[in-house]
């Protein structure tokens, strides 16, 4: 049980307490005196008592280091009390790059705060990393954006996945009444912004609709993808074909989505994927014919996965040489059918899994260039992009360090506008429900031009 005296700090102090799992009762009391942000936080009868001292003006900043510095305080008590640490110590946001930079942009050094808040060597170097990646990528551009098309349709539903995707085979009906909307949605598009980076068109599975549809939303893509960073989540490999491949190289697409999560049949059976490790080694040769920039996905922590399998398949992705390689942690995602059976990733083998990942990507010539962090991870991990020298995705810097606006198009999609002057974002989402989405479309094209017209 926890109990605080001040209801504003409670979710974020949450996320601190489920790091540590099952602790005895926590109470917190926070008091602010004269630039004095004090807490007391008693575990098991325990007591701990903090105070930093920190000049603040407005309520925004205000709120800003009560939250940090309660965070702290209950970190520090539990790791007493447990005597563990974690990966990230006490950072539970899920975009540390996006907090370096503030403080770099502060003309401040971001190491002193991560050292501060307990994060290991190992991550504030991955962080400064992630940073060096991204010089000449990263920029604050005013009416710069991505575009965003959503595909809510997948060949079946990995049982990890909490995305509003729906089994073609069940939803076929939809089909051509999304795209119908979807359409519009995209056309209405135009004018919304100065300049576009980068076009991506994700899922859900994009390649699972049959040539003639995927036609359709490449057709809609097509007036905005002109001289910009292209990509498809091509996703699945059991949906690639020749003919869809070769109508992606038509229409210009310069990057898709091999994402096979691991390399043994085994775990792919587990997990609800309805292909082998032979079909993603017949996607990528399919891939390379066309001459695509290739981005590939694994998740380690996998049900039944051992380190060795995991660390086995890594190799056999890198014997492949995608231009990017995505490590994502396993995570409970609400929605998904996983954290139905499960409360709490137990996260055995997950630090060898990380360990050897990193250490194997960058003998291999890659480096990292993003990462974030989502709750429930197994053993409170990252997700990390690796990327060949100059083979960076634009579109995946640019959405995790919210550095430009994205204009979603889709069910469930959600979009975000900036307003750098104010340093705030409006977050704007579609319905997650197909049918919903396409009996609102006039709601969501209003709501559309209103945000970021």
């Amino acid at each position: 049980m926890f109990t605080t005296n001040t209801e504003f700090l409670r979710a974020e102090m949450m996320d601190v307490l489920r790091l540590f799992g099952e602790v005895p009762d926590v109470s917190h009391t926070f008091v602010y005196a004269e630039n004095n942000f004090m807490n007391a936080v008693i575990v098991g009868g325990k007591e701990y008592d903090f105070c930093e001292a920190m000049p603040c003006s407005g309520e925004v900043e205000f709120k800003r280091y009560a939250r940090r510095f309660a965070k702290l305080a209950l970190y520090e008590a539990l790791r007493d009390r447990t005597g563990r640490s974690m990966p990230w110590g006490a950072l539970t946001g899920i975009r540390p790059t996006k907090l370096a930079y503030a403080e770099l942009e502060a003309g401040r050094p971001f190491e002193p705060l991560f050292e501060k808040f307990g994060v290991s060597p190992e991550n504030i170097s991955l962080v400064r990393d992630v940073l060096a990646s991204q010089r000449g990528i990263y920029a604050r551009e005013g009416g710069a954006a991505d575009l965003y098309i959503g595909i809510p349709f997948c060949p079946s539903k990995c049982n990890y996945c909490s995305f509003i995707t729906a089994d073609i085979s069940r939803t076929g009906q939809y089909v051509d009444a999304y795209l119908d909307a979807l359409e519009r949605e995209v056309a209405a598009c135009r004018g919304l912004f100065s300049r576009l980076r980068s076009v991506y068109i994700g899922g859900g599975t994009p390649l699972v609709l049959e040539p003639a549809r995927l036609r359709r939303v490449l057709d809609a893509a097509a007036p905005f993808a002109e001289g910009v960073e292209y990509t498809v989540e091509a996703g699945r490999p059991d949906v690639f074909t020749e003919e869809k491949l070769q109508l992606l190289r038509e229409y210009g697409v310069t990057r898709i989505c091999v994402n096979p999560q691991t390399f043994s049949d085994a775990t792919l059976e587990r997990i609800g994927r309805r292909h082998t490790v032979a079909d993603i080694y017949r996607a990528f040769s399919m891939a390379r014919k066309f001459s695509f920039d290739v981005n590939c996905d694994l998740i380690a922590g996998l049900p039944g996965e051992s380190a060795e399998e995991f660390c086995r398949g890594l190799g056999e992705a890198i014997a492949l040489a995608p231009e990017n390689i995505t490590v994502h942690t396993l995570c409970l995602k609400k929605g998904a059918r996983l954290k139905e059976e499960e409360s709490r990733l137990a996260g055995e083998g997950i630090a060898e899994m990380i360990s050897y990942s990193r250490s194997a990507l960058s003998a291999a010539g890659y480096a990292p260039y993003y990462l974030y962090r989502q709750k429930y991870m197994a053993d409170n991990r990252e997700n990390t992009g690796w990327t060949k020298p100059g083979k960076a995705c634009v579109y995946n810097v640019d959405v995790m360090e919210e550095i430009t606006d994205n204009i979603a198009c889709g069910a469930n999609a959600v979009g975000k506008k900036l307003f750098a002057g104010e340093g705030r974002i409006e977050r704007i989402g579609s319905p997650k429900d197909i049918p919903t989405y396409i009996s609102k479309i006039e709601g969501i094209l209003a709501d559309k031009r209103k945000l970021y017209g």
